[in-house]
């Protein structure tokens, strides 16, 4: 199915579905929907970052620290985020739920779910969505996102993460 047409919760404040859209009307009008955030890390602590592609519906050819996505209609965030690590790493695993997360912007405005994986690769790369990837120590990803696009919601997750650490 062409990712445009795949429906969408739209959810309120409280994080109830009060509409189903397409994902093209949701984007278009900007409406709060639900997405997954995972932080992917090596054995060294290293942070899987990857350029996102140019038909990405936001933020095309951004280079993104997180993999995750929008939620389907009626998906839990334990489904969405199983499935967005086997669709966009080509792997099975299980990832830690870290905390709640909430984003918005002029491009998007989304109620997330942040999570941890621990895991080498190699990956299977979904090429619709991801151009190439890598792992980067987190202080370079850092200072990396200061000169180069990179999502802002992730950075905004990477950021939170960290804080929790400290």
């Amino acid at each position: 199915m062409n990712p445009a047409g795949e429906l969408v919760d739209v959810i309120d404040d409280a994080g109830r579905t009060i509409a189903v859209v397409t994902r093209r009307e949701m984007r278009a009008k900007r409406l709060p929907h639900r997405c997954t955030y995972v932080l992917v890390f090596n054995q060294r602590c290293e942070l899987f970052i990857h350029l996102r592609t140019a038909i990405k519906d936001v933020y095309p050819s951004y280079w993104d620290v997180c993999i995750g996505g929008v939620l389907a209609a009626g998906e839990t965030f334990a489904e969405g985020v199983n499935r967005e690590i086997r669709e966009e790493l080509g792997i099975a695993a299980d990832a830690m739920e870290l905390f709640p997360f909430r984003y918005a912007d002029a491009a998007t405005f989304a109620h997330g779910m942040a999570y941890r994986l621990d895991h080498e690769g190699p990956f299977q790369l979904q090429v619709e969505e991801i151009v190439r990837g890598e792992f980067a120590p987190v202080l370079d990803v850092l200072k990396r996102a200061q000169q180069t696009p990179f999502c802002p919601d992730g950075i905004q997750v990477l950021e939170q993460f960290l804080k929790q650490q400290a």
